[in-house]
């Protein structure tokens, strides 16, 4: 049964550079990468070397745990480089794309059963984008899930809106959902915002469950602590709204289009609108000539979860905004003492709190240094969980399997702990260590 949430806890930070509806059309940037850092808990194996050609769908490297899950190239070109970290690490395959991008259709999908659509999807490199809770890691196919939760919108501060990408894919949105109602013999569950009437409201096969508050309210792990939390010894897929659209448009047409909408958002950008762009595309390619003159970090995601990268990186393969936000590397005169008209704090510590339409080019200063680990029940105003967030904190601090286990780690992934750190006074990496939680989780409890 269809509920509506309200959730009460949380936080909508109000940023300059909001992404205009518009949408343009990129050139087909000259180089792509996948990156087997941004899938948790992976070993890669490769199938091809350096100089080798590749097509759009060629699988490049494969899953070491499950060699059915393939990782394929987004478009036709050749692997120009295999870049290695420490004990030769694979962190990136950099593909170099021809300036010919024809498009040869596969053979058509099967649609009758759960199973074919599973063949297809793992064959092809969509599996990818299923991910499974507990640990927020990539989905097992042989697992049968008890749901899937798919949201339908994002909260994040400057992040993208899902009906409008949505808007010129409603049949491939509503196929990729029917695909994925025959993965699980649960329920697909799809997060919608209240007020919303587009692409996302209107789908159906789905049970929709309304959602209206602050941000964390699209978080899909928020959607699931809501509606079907998890349990020890249960399992739900997630999948990103655009991901379904993606899988959706390859079931109908039988070609492996990674092409994607990119939000290109923030007070760095001198114009912040949506792009026309591919997945692990150049970062050149989105922002070269859209950037404003100044000191700034890009951002792959948004800025409260994303990953900081340069001129020279590559989109994140679940990346869809694309933040530009300046650089905070020079103190503050008086620092508190100041009035701080222009700046944000979800206390009344500044003057913010009198202006809350107000919106603010915030820096990536931390505007202060570590400091004791205190309870100051910040966490809990902004995290909408019905758990302990500090103790769980704490118990990752000891390497207690036993309690965090029992303080719900089954449950959480970091973006849901994005502002608990954003709020932390006292400057904890606080995504850093729900990972290390999740790490040391997955060894010691499978």
């Amino acid at each position: 049964m269809s509920k509506n949430v309200k959730i009460r806890k949380g936080a909508n930070i109000k940023l300059e550079g909001v992404a205009e509806k518009t949408t343009i059309e990129t050139i087909m940037p000259s180089s792509f990468a996948l990156r087997p850092t941004d899938f948790r808990g992976l070993v890669p194996k490769m199938l091809l070397k350096e100089g080798a050609e590749v097509k759009l769908g060629t699988p490049i490297f494969f899953n070491k745990a499950d060699e059915r899950i393939k990782f394929v190239s987004p478009v036709n070109g050749e692997i120009a480089e295999i870049v290695r970290g420490e004990k030769r690490k694979i962190l990136e395959i950099r593909i170099v794309a021809d300036k010919d991008q024809k498009i040869v259709a596969g053979n058509p999908i099967d649609m009758s059963n759960g199973d074919k659509i599973k063949e297809a999807l793992l064959a092809n490199g969509f599996w990818p984008f299923i991910k499974r809770r507990p640990y927020d890691i990539m989905a097992k196919p042989d697992e049968s899930p008890k749901a899937i939760f798919v949201s339908g919108f994002d909260s994040a501060p400057l992040g993208a809106d899902l009906s409008y990408i949505l808007e010129g894919s409603k049949d491939h949105f509503q196929k990729g959902l029917d695909a994925l109602a025959m993965l699980t013999t649960g329920k697909v569950h799809l997060g919608v915002k209240a007020g919303d009437s587009g692409v996302v409201a209107n789908a159906s096969n789905v049970e929709k469950n309304t959602f209206s508050g602050p941000h964390p309210a699209g978080n899909v792990g928020i959607q699931i602590h809501h509606i079907d939390p998890v349990n020890k010894g249960e399992v739900v897929w997630t999948v990103d709204a655009q991901a379904v659209a993606m899988m959706g448009r390859f079931l109908a047409t039988s070609v492996a289009d990674f092409s994607k909408t990119v939000t290109l958002a923030g007070s760095g950008v001198k114009t912040p609108q949506y792009l026309k762009s591919w997945i692990g595309a150049s970062m050149s390619s989105l922002l070269d000539g859209r950037m404003q003159q100044g000191d700034f970090r890009i951002i792959s995601g948004n800025v409260l979860s994303g990953d900081k990268v340069e001129m020279d990186g590559y989109l994140g393969f679940f990346s869809n905004v694309v933040t530009v936000i300046p650089e905070g590397r020079e103190p503050q005169f008086l620092g508190w003492l100041a009035p701080n008209f222009h700046k944000f704090s979800l206390s009344h510590s500044y003057f913010s709190w009198l202006m809350p339409k107000k919106k603010y080019s915030l820096n990536t200063n931390l505007n202060g240094e570590d400091r004791a680990y205190v309870m100051s029940g910040q966490y809990e105003d902004v995290l909408p969980m019905d758990i302990y967030p500090v103790h769980l904190i704490k118990s990752i601090m000891t390497n207690d399997i036993e309690k965090m286990e029992a303080l719900g780690i089954y449950e959480v992934a970091p973006e849901d702990f994005a502002l608990c750190e954003f709020a932390c006074t006292s400057k904890t990496p606080v995504q850093r260590l729900i990972m290390q939680g999740i790490d040391a989780a997955i060894e010691e409890l499978g």
